[in-house]
C-alpha cells in the first residue's frame, strides 16, 4: 500500500510551478548560468588562430581530444578558455577520493563531518589548479607543432609568452567553470559540475542530429539502417533508465526500542546501487586507448616514422583504431577493471560493518562484524558483474555501429549515460521541491482550518 507522501508526490502537476516561486528561481539561475558557460566556449585563447584550428579539428579526428570535446561542446577544438572544462575538477575529486581510501590521514579527516569535508574540497581545488597548469602547458606546447605534417600553424606566433598565457587563460576559465558549477548546487538545480558537463553534451546533439539525418538524404545510410538506429538510440535510454534505478536493499534491523505503539523493532534498507562506479569506467578505458592516437596529432612530424617511438605509436595506432577488434577488447576489458576497482575505492564494507556493529543494526541471519563484512563484499561482487556487464554493452554497442556502418554518431555510450543519469538527478530534485511547496500548502490549509474552529 502507497504512503502518504507516495500519494501526494504522484498528484504534483506541472500547474504547481506557477506557484513554487522559489523553484523557477532556482530554474532561471541554473538556465542563466549554463547560458554564460556556452557563451565562454566561443572565447578563443590568445594567439590562437581560429581558422587554421578549425581545418586541423576537421582533419585530424578520433583522438581522446575529439572525446572529451563531446563533453565541453565543442570548446576544445575551438581552443577556448574554457577547452579543459571541468574534467581537470572531476579528475582532481577522484585523485582526492582514491587517496582518502588509501592514506590514514586523509581518511582521518574525512571522518571529522563537515570541517573535514571543506578541507578535502580545498584539497580537490589545489589539485584542479594543479592539473589545469600541467595540461594547459602541454596543450600550448602541442598547439605550436599541431598540423605540422599538413603544413598549418594553429599558433600565430610560438613562444613563451604564448604558453605563459595560455595557461593562464585555461586556469581562469576552469576555475570559473568550478565555481558557477558550485553556484548552481547551492543556488540553483542539479548538481552544477554535472550539469555544465551535460550542457556540452547536449550542445552538440542537433549537431549529431543533422549530420544523421543528412547522410540518410544523401543516401550514405539506408534509411532502415537510419531507423533502426534512432531506435536503438531510444532503446539504450530506456535501459539505462532502468539499469541507473536498480539497487539491491539489504534489509537491517535495528533493537526493539519502546514507543508509542509499544515495544518494536526498527527496520530499514541499505540500498546497493547495481552501477555504483557511475560513469568512470568508460571514461577511464577510452582515455588510455586514444592516448596513442592524440600523441600523434600533436606531435606531428615527430612521429612520422623518423625514429623507432615514431614507428611504435604509428604500429599501435594502426592495431587501437576504433573498432578493431584489439580496440574493441581492450575496451571492454578497461571498462570491467574500473568498474571494479572503482566500486571497491567508493564502497567499503568493512567500514559499514563496523559502522552498523557501532549502532547496533545488523543482518537478520548475519552475525555482526566479520561475517557482515563477507556478507556485503559478496552481495557487491555480484551486482558489481551485472553492472561491469551492462557498463560494457552500453559502450561497445555505439562503437560496434560506428565501425561496422560507418555512421559518425557523437552521442556514444559514455555520453548517453551522462545525460540520462543527469536528468534524471535533476528532475528528481524538481519533484523534491514541489513535494515541499505541496506540504507547506497543506501545513498553511491545517493551520487554516485550526484558527477557523
Amino acid at each position: 500500500m502507497a504512503s502518504a507522501s507516495d500519494a501526494l508526490a504522484s498528484n504534483i502537476s506541472l500547474s504547481k510551478f506557477a506557484q513554487a516561486t522559489d523553484l523557477k528561481k532556482r530554474l532561471w539561475f541554473t538556465l542563466g548560468a549554463l547560458i554564460v558557460f556556452r557563451m565562454l566556449s566561443y572565447v578563443p585563447l590568445p594567439g590562437v588562430d581560429p581558422t587554421q584550428l578549425n581545418l586541423l579539428a576537421e582533419q585530424t579526428q578520433g583522438g581522446v581530444l575529439d572525446f572529451f570535446n563531446n563533453f565541453t561542446g565543442g570548446a576544445l577544438s575551438r581552443m577556448s578558455v574554457v577547452a579543459l572544462g571541468v574534467m581537470p575538477y572531476i579528475t582532481a575529486s577522484i585523485v582526492v577520493q582514491l587517496a582518502t581510501s588509501l592514506s590514514p590521514q586523509l581518511n582521518a579527516i574525512k571522518k571529522e563531518g563537515e570541517s573535514g569535508r571543506k578541507r578535502l574540497n580545498q584539497y580537490t581545488r589545489y589539485g584542479t589548479v594543479a592539473l589545469t597548469a600541467v595540461q594547459g602547458w602541454f596543450i600550448a606546447v602541442g598547439l605550436e607543432s599541431f598540423g605540422a605534417t599538413q603544413g598549418l600553424q594553429a599558433v600565430i606566433e610560438p613562444g613563451l609568452l604564448f604558453r605563459v598565457g595560455a595557461v593562464i587563460s585555461l586556469i581562469g576559465g576552469t576555475l570559473f567553470l568550478m565555481w558557477i558549477g558550485e553556484q548552481i548546487t547551492s543556488r540553483g538545480i542539479g548538481n552544477g559540475i554535472s550539469l555544465i558537463i551535460m550542457a556540452g553534451i547536449v550542445a552538440r546533439l542537433p549537431q549529431t542530429m543533422v549530420q544523421l539525418f543528412e547522410s540518410g538524404r544523401q543516401g550514405t545510410i539506408d534509411p532502415l539502417r537510419l531507423i533502426l538506429i534512432l531506435v536503438g538510440v531510444a532503446a539504450i535510454v530506456l535501459l539505462i533508465c532502468f539499469m541507473e534505478r536498480a539497487q539491491r536493499r539489504i534489509l537491517i534491523q535495528y533493537p526493539k526500542r519502546q514507543t508509542a505503539r509499544g515495544v518494536q523493532a526498527e527496520r530499514s534498507h541499505l540500498p546497493l546501487k547495481l552501477n555504483t562506479a557511475n560513469v568512470i569506467p568508460p571514461i577511464f578505458a577510452s582515455s588510455l586507448l586514444l592516448l596513442p592516437l592524440t600523441i600523434t596529432q600533436f606531435a606531428g612530424n615527430m612521429t612520422a616514422g623518423e625514429s623507432s617511438w615514431g614507428d611504435f605509436i604509428i604500429t599501435l595506432n594502426t592495431y587501437l583504431r576504433h573498432g578493431s577488434p584489439l580496440y574493441m577488447t581492450l575496451y571492454g576489458a578497461g571498462i570491467i577493471f574500473f568498474t571494479f576497482f572503482y566500486t571497491a575505492v567508493v564502497f567499503n564494507p568493512e567500514e559499514t560493518a563496523e559502522n552498523l556493529k557501532k549502532y547496533g543494526g545488523f543482518i537478520p541471519g548475519i552475525r555482526p562484524g566479520k561475517n557482515t563484512e563477507k556478507y556485503f563484499d559478496y552481495v557487491l561482487t555480484r551486482i558489481t558483474v551485472i553492472g561491469a556487464a551492462y557498463l560494457t554493452f552500453i559502450c561497445l554497442v555505439p562503437e560496434y555501429l560506428i565501425a561496422t556502418m560507418g555512421v559518425q554518431f557523437l552521442m556514444g555510450g559514455t555520453s548517453l549515460l551522462i545525460v540520462v543519469n543527469v536528468t534524471m538527478d535533476t528532475v528528481t530534485q524538481i519533484q523534491s521541491h514541489l513535494l515541499a511547496h505541496q506540504y507547506g500548502d497543506l501545513i498553511k490549509k491545517a493551520k487554516l482550518k485550526g484558527r477557523g474552529r
